[in-house]
């Protein structure tokens, strides 16, 4: 098994605190050295408190989820025999309300539209199968309770 790790770092920028007045903007580190800028996303904490350029979590969220069925895919699409020349995914997370009124990603859309090389190519049913065991097999679906649906773009 292994263990992957995120630093979030966030300062007070000001002495406002308990009003609810301060930047919420702070970053994400990540094991490979790279920083992100991120933010709660505006239609939760509006500016000037939030960072609409910055990258949210629930942005964030989808991201993952569409990157691990990318990868997964991809493995799959090799192993299969199956040449992608490239992999384009324009995913969306839908926020709503449980039972209990509390916000969630209920459900994340990708909508992957893949360009094939050489010959051969899948037929409707193989494409189907490659997006269902690369769902099955992807980590960020396995743990998460939100439901993922695959619209593959032709």
């Amino acid at each position: 098994m292994s263990t992957h790790t995120a630093v979030i770092h966030w300062n007070r920028p000001s002495l406002e605190f308990c009003s609810g007045r301060y930047s919420r903007e702070h970053t994400w580190r990540f094991d490979g050295g790279i920083e992100v800028a991120a933010s709660p996303s505006p239609h939760v904490v509006p500016a000037p408190w939030s960072n609409p350029a910055n990258v949210d979590p629930e942005e964030a969220f989808v991201a993952s989820v569409a990157s691990c069925h990318m990868l997964t895919f991809l493995f799959i699409a090799a192993k299969a025999g199956f040449a992608v020349r490239s992999y384009e995914d324009t995913a969306e997370g839908v926020m709503t309300q449980n039972a209990t009124g509390r916000l969630w990603v209920s459900e994340v859309t990708l909508r992957p539209k893949i360009d094939w090389q050489g010959e051969r190519v899948p037929s409707a049913a193989e494409l189907e199968h490659l997006h269902e065991a690369a769902h099955a097999d992807c980590f960020i679906a396995n743990s998460v309770r939100t439901e993922i649906r695959v619209e593959a773009q032709p």
